[in-house]
């Protein structure tokens, strides 16, 4: 398989370290990311300004490309431009440091990278990790070799992408699978107003999670109880069910 690994967390995320490894294992593998961290800027894209890439090196011959744009950017120059002879087969976006899941995915670059890689007509898979301090990978991995196990032997539809959320736990703790649907979990943001050292006032985000979910069959209760959430997502936005009453209105 001809594999693009990206992420929003940065190319020296140690996620995307952990996503290399497994994928490796399965094929060729580039590495396509931002060169700054870029979490929450969604499925944003560099129009006014110039898009810098440069070849970096890490440890055990793990290379790739840093891009200085968004995590859209590196989907559609990593396809247009990096490997334009051949696009890839498969598109890993992750490991994210911290779930994506709920109403949060419309803010997630990670979730947006694989959406692009959906929207050319590659299988892309969102994968993050439920912790944003996680010192091991292991679980993460051995989900991101049944996933790409899965890609080998069946086909994710046409514009939707698969987005995968890991609870941090060891191996022989993790529950299981569960399919899911995209919960209504959400961040209730609050704005800390605070003056920097010349007197000047600026807010700094605050707030908490808010999950009001009951059943398993979301996301972020399924990921809180110890499984893997699989959420298949596509984005086509139109509301079919409002349309007939919206003519209706507007056209009567």
């Amino acid at each position: 398989m001809k594999i693009l690994v990206t992420n929003d967390d940065g190319i020296f995320s140690s996620g995307i370290y952990a996503l290399w490894e497994v994928a490796k294992e399965f094929g060729d593998v580039t590495i396509v990311a931002p060169n700054t961290q870029k979490s929450a800027v969604g499925h944003g894209i560099t129009i006014s300004n110039p898009l810098y890439v440069r070849e970096i090196e890490r440890e055990n011959e793990c290379k790739g490309f840093a891009v200085s744009g968004t995590p859209a950017d590196c989907v559609k120059i990593g396809i247009k431009s990096i490997l334009p002879s051949r696009p890839p087969d498969l598109i890993l976006s992750g490991i994210n440091i911290g779930s994506n899941l709920g109403n949060n995915i419309i803010y997630s670059g990670t979730v947006a990278a694989a959406v692009e890689g959906a929207v050319v007509g590659i299988q892309s898979i969102a994968l993050s990790i439920d912790s944003y301090n996680p010192t091991s990978f292991e679980t993460s991995k051995a989900v991101v070799r049944k996933m790409i196990k899965f890609v080998m032997n069946n086909k994710i539809p046409s514009g939707t992408i698969l987005n995968v959320n890991v609870p941090y736990c060891e191996v022989e703790d993790l529950k299981g699978y569960k399919i899911t649907m995209q919960g209504n979990q959400y961040f209730n943001d609050q704005f800390d107003k605070r003056i920097d050292p010349r007197g000047r006032p600026y807010y700094w985000m605050t707030g908490e999670m808010i999950d009001n979910d009951k059943t398993i069959e979301y996301d972020g209760l399924a990921v809180s109880a110890g499984y893997v959430s699989i959420t298949p997502i596509n984005f086509k936005m139109t509301n079919v069910g409002f349309m007939k009453k919206l003519k209706k209105v507007m056209i009567e």
